[in-house]
């Protein structure tokens, strides 16, 4: 087999792969798993929680607060793609948003929000609105 070959046998993978994450996910997850907004960690955030859900994957998300309201929001994860896309809408979702606005996101918003997951996936969204809730939870009264 030459490396031509293995070139060849390599795109038509990738081609079968990301013709069904087309078939089963929405254009808005792709772009979000492909292209995650605020993916990373502050240093010194005034709120940084992390949660492991029932699959094995863990979300953290970390926060700056301004006046009551989300200055800054960043997440990180080591789950799949629906993980990654969950925790990219929901910086967007309420990054510039009052704590209170931002403490009610539930996991069928943020469902919403991406046009929907595979039910195999949307464990995904309620774990990025837990962590998102014990980061919002976790912050002293002078932060509020």
């Amino acid at each position: 087999m030459t490396g031509r070959d293995l070139d060849g046998i390599v795109d038509d993978i990738e081609k079968r792969i990301r013709k069904d994450e087309e078939r089963r996910f929405s254009d808005i997850v792709l772009r979000e798993a492909r292209n995650p907004h605020n993916m990373g960690r502050i240093e010194v955030p005034d709120s940084r929680a992390s949660v492991t859900g029932p699959c094995g994957d863990t979300m953290e998300f970390s926060l700056m607060i301004r006046d009551g309201r989300i200055e800054d929001i960043r997440f990180m994860t080591d789950g799949c793609g629906s993980s990654i896309a969950c925790g990219s809408i929901t910086t967007r979702m309420v990054l510039g948003k009052s704590l209170e606005y931002a403490k009610k996101i539930t996991a069928l918003e943020i469902l919403d929000e991406l046009g929907g997951l595979p039910e195999e996936n949307r464990h995904c969204a309620k774990l990025a609105a837990d962590t998102l809730l014990k980061a919002i939870r976790s912050l002293t009264v002078q932060e509020l």
